[in-house]
């Protein structure tokens, strides 16, 4: 990481770095933990310690305002895409695109192949809605009470029901985190998802295959169904479920492939999505703008389903947005005062080759899901304290996004005291030290990533042109922040 110091200023000790980080640290910890507050304001307490430090290193406001700044705009391209995704989720709830994708995955569900069922089936919602959390707290919660039925070992089912979540939470271009990891990292949406389908392929493939295996122990019974019929029975009420209602995913997918950049590629899917609420689900404009901003309102009076349905709009990723500004922040501040390359020099030390760096990326991933408890900042933490040490390698951003959600995304529900093992601990009714053995994805991801890192596998290498234009970019920003 490569920052120049201003004339008058010095390069920060690792000790006055290490007191940013830990005023970071220990905040949000504590309101977390402790206080289950949200982690906005104590990341902002590490904003105004970090430029503490860089005034006492001799750095001007206005070159840390510039650094906040940076960080900032550096955000911007995500906080559109998060925008879109927003509305995105919202009409397609409204078109029936998501219903359909949730209707015809609970109808692959056979009590013969249980596990690998449960698997495909919250792979399927999650890639759909775009969220482990809310697919482990519906359709999780009632596979759990099936599993339950056809006496299969509750932390078995947690298991299966959480690598089918965060394989869609992963993969989903409707994901906060898909979104965050490469816009941190410095690569586009739909290159991060290809890139990271090889690592994660094999360890949901992996999975899969551990699943069937438990299967065939488990397999067979008569288990209650009720509450899996219910959700389908007003699925069908409420919606038209038809097979044209996947093209909008199908459409995404193939832009994805071609390679169109994410603004515009989410834009075609927000397109098809309106396309198909209005032909096939009678939609209205009014209706269209409220699901757009608001999100859809689902008010079937089944629980799950409202609850399932219930989200997406403009003003859900407020939340979202408001976190990354905030971390784009401090990112900034530590960046531009070298605070962050203090630290930073002092893992890459033992960092020698391509594998060693992304075994660095993925522990600091984890370390940070334990220290920092959420996922976000983890992603923060990971993308922008490694984002140098992978362009002086002449490593491609893709390698870093992909480790980085290969270890923060997933990780973090094998953490008790995270916000994410505690919330899935709470929703499934089992703890997390009991399911995070049989969450075989969670921990077979990072384990796959180092793999493909020491072997040189799908390492994808910057190009000759790439380099000059990041080395032109890196003159031009530093001869604009010299003060």
């Amino acid at each position: 990481m490569k920052t120049t110091i201003p004339e008058g200023a010095r390069a920060p000790y690792f000790w006055e770095a290490t007191i940013s980080l830990l005023s970071l640290v220990v905040g949000i910890s504590v309101s977390i933990v402790f206080y289950g507050l949200d982690p906005h304001l104590p990341m902002l307490f590490g904003v105004l310690v970090s430029s503490c430090i860089g005034l006492k290193c001799g750095f001007k406001w206005k070159t840390i305002q510039n650094g906040m700044v940076r960080g900032i705009s550096n955000a911007l391209p995500a906080t559109i895409i998060l925008i879109l995704v927003g509305i995105m989720i919202g009409i397609w709830i409204l078109a029936g695109v998501v219903p359909t994708l949730i209707y015809y995955g609970l109808n692959i569900l056979s009590p013969t192949i249980f596990l690998p069922a449960t698997l495909l089936i919250c792979a399927l919602s999650s890639l759909a809605t775009g969220t482990s959390w809310g697919t482990t707290g519906t359709i999780g919660v009632a596979l759990m009470g099936v599993g339950a039925g056809l006496g299969f070992p509750l932390p078995l089912v947690a298991g299966a029901v959480l690598s089918g979540a965060y394989f869609g939470d992963k993969m989903s271009p409707l994901s906060d985190t898909t979104n965050m990891a490469p816009a941190l990292a410095g690569t586009d949406l739909f290159t991060h998802i290809k890139h990271m389908s090889y690592t994660t392929g094999v360890s949901f493939g992996l999975t899969m295959i551990i699943e069937i295996v438990l299967g065939f122990q488990y397999g067979g019974g008569d288990g209650d169904l009720e509450r899996i019929a219910a959700m389908l029975v007003l699925l069908d009420q409420n919606f038209t479920i038809n097979i044209v209602m996947i093209l909008p995913p199908i459409v995404v997918m193939v832009v994805s492939f071609k390679k169109m950049p994410a603004i515009p590629g989410i834009t075609v899917g927000v397109l098809s999505g309106i396309i198909i609420a209005v032909g096939l689900q009678g939609a209205d404009f009014s209706q269209l703008a409220n699901a757009a901003f608001n999100g859809f309102s689902a008010s079937s009076g089944n629980e799950d389903v409202d609850s399932l349905l219930s989200r997406g709009g403009m003003d859900s990723m407020m939340y979202t947005i408001s976190l990354v500004i905030i971390a784009m922040m401090f990112g900034g501040v530590m960046e531009r005062t070298n605070q962050l390359k203090v630290i930073a020099d002092k893992v890459l030390t033992l960092a020698k080759s391509t594998g060693s760096l992304i075994l660095s990326t993925v522990l600091t991933g984890i370390a940070s899901n334990m220290v920092l408890c959420d996922q976000y900042m983890s992603i923060v933490m990971g993308a922008r304290s490694y984002a140098q040490a992978y362009r002086d390698r002449g490593l491609a951003p893709e390698n870093l996004s992909r480790a980085v959600e290969d270890s923060a995304t997933v990780t973090s529900s094998l953490v008790p005291w995270n916000s994410g093992g505690a919330y899935q601990a709470a929703t499934l009714g089992v703890a997390t030290i009991a399911y995070a053995p049989f969450a075989f994805f969670l921990w077979l991801s990072p384990l796959v990533t180092i793999l493909f890192g020491y072997m040189g596998w799908t390492i994808t290498k910057l190009d000759t042109t790439t380099l000059l234009d990041q080395e032109s970019e890196t003159k031009t920003k530093s001869k604009n922040t010299q003060e």
